[in-house]
């Protein structure tokens, strides 16, 4: 694994350092055994994924107001989900897994971790809990690298309150699903889909993200 990167850290970011470190061992080690991350991953684990999602939450970016409740859907491996909590102690956040291999790590990690205030682990298909009559709408959706643009639209956008934002992690290539997932936006009250990106100075390549808003109710 790559030697973790303390001092080039950004200085929001720093008070996050232990947790991070913790985080990256578990990944290199029980992670990779149960699959969520490959060996190939290991060495990159720093700059590829855990500061990959980092940068997304940094209070400059304005991207998660501060004490929002997030949801993360497909969580797998806990990114972003569980780097953002290590980063914002402010958040809630909600890990939404449908496999249960994957939701007991997941589970087991918020445990070691300390996270348990912090963070709720949910084993459901994300289409099945917006439908809950005891849901309710989150302020910020995410996801990283769960499925193309045009679906991800319709498992994300229904969890989130009038107004709240979808804030997901996607590979530079996504503007080519845009066509395809403008009409699915539309459908869903989608206003300013949008692609942007963040980690300048801090990742390379940098974070590419769809952002979006879903129209608040009349």
């Amino acid at each position: 694994m790559e030697h973790s990167p303390t001092e080039s850290l950004p200085q929001w970011l720093q008070p996050a350092y232990p947790g991070l470190v913790a985080f990256a061992e578990i990944l290199a080690s029980t992670g990779v055994e149960q699959g969520l991350i490959g060996p190939r991953e290991v060495p990159r684990i720093w700059s590829r994924h855990l500061l990959n999602c980092a940068v997304v939450a940094d209070p400059n970016e304005n991207l998660i107001p501060p004490g929002a409740l997030v949801a993360d859907v497909g969580s797998g491996a806990g990114l972003p989900g569980l780097v953002w909590a290590l980063a914002r102690t402010d958040l809630k956040l909600v890990l939404i897994e449908p496999l249960l291999r994957r939701a007991n790590f997941l589970t087991t990690v918020v445990s070691e971790l300390g996270l348990e205030e912090q963070v709720t682990v949910t084993r459901v298909r994300a289409e099945d809990l917006a439908k809950q009559g005891d849901w309710v709408g989150v302020d910020v959706v995410t996801a990283r690298a769960v499925a193309p643009l045009a679906r991800l639209l319709g498992w994300t956008v229904p969890l989130l309150r009038s107004g709240g934002s979808l804030v997901a992690l996607k590979g530079s290539s996504v503007s080519s699903e845009l066509a395809e997932a403008t009409p699915v936006a539309a459908a869903l009250g989608i206003m300013d889909l949008r692609i942007d990106v963040c980690g300048q100075g801090v990742v390379d390549p940098v974070t590419t993200l769809v952002l979006a808003t879903r129209r608040a109710a009349q």
